[in-house]
């Protein structure tokens, strides 16, 4: 299903962002999970959210005006823990990214991804608990999900969810061939709809 989306603004800095007159849905992952794909997936439309052939690309925060109901941001942050990113590169977004997801007034949750070959890595295990300290909704996606038999997809989906220790299941999902994309695609809805937008 096509949901009308367009690009909005990017920022390097907070001074950058955007008025908060919308919810706002942050998208957070490695930089090799596949972001912009499921971005793109998610509103049925290939060009929003720009994908590239060498990972740790998007070195800015981008919002991307949602025309659903209610209507909101979906905002792409930086990608993480890519190795040809230089560590000081790194530690240059960290700031950018904490600021956001810590003072961001609008935000009404986060979407989580991670590769379901690799399961939940050093960076999610120290990220869940921060984000439920700040009570940031959190929905965790397993990307590539097509990548796994179906079998071995189920063991790493309980493997996430007992190692992040979610009230309930990461969704797998493949952009490939579209499993768990609308089933995903509606509860980050329904994250979007509890949060009343700032006045």
């Amino acid at each position: 299903m096509k949901t009308p989306a367009r690009f909005v603004i990017s920022a390097a800095e907070p001074s950058q962002f955007p008025p908060p007159t919308l919810p706002e849905l942050a998208v957070v992952g490695r930089s090799n999970v596949g972001k912009s794909s499921l971005i793109n997936a998610l509103v049925g439309q290939d060009g929003l959210a720009r994908t590239s052939r060498t990972p740790g690309r998007t070195r800015l925060i981008n919002w991307f005006e949602i025309a659903a109901q209610p209507p909101f941001f979906v905002v792409d942050l930086p990608g993480y823990g890519y190795a040809e990113v230089s560590q000081a590169m790194r530690e240059s977004w960290r700031p950018l990214i904490e600021t956001y997801l810590a003072n961001r007034t609008s935000l009404a949750g986060v979407l989580l991804l991670v590769d379901v070959r690799r399961g939940a890595q050093d960076e999610e295990l120290d990220f869940v608990p921060w984000l439920d300290e700040r009570e940031i909704p959190v929905v965790v996606a397993l990307t590539k999900a097509d990548k796994l038999a179906k079998n071995k997809r189920m063991v790493e989906v309980q493997k996430v969810r007992r190692a992040l220790d979610l009230r309930r299941d990461p969704f797998a999902v493949s952009t490939l061939s579209g499993e768990g994309v609308d089933p995903l695609w509606r509860t980050l809805v329904g994250v979007v709809t509890k949060r009343v937008a700032p006045v």
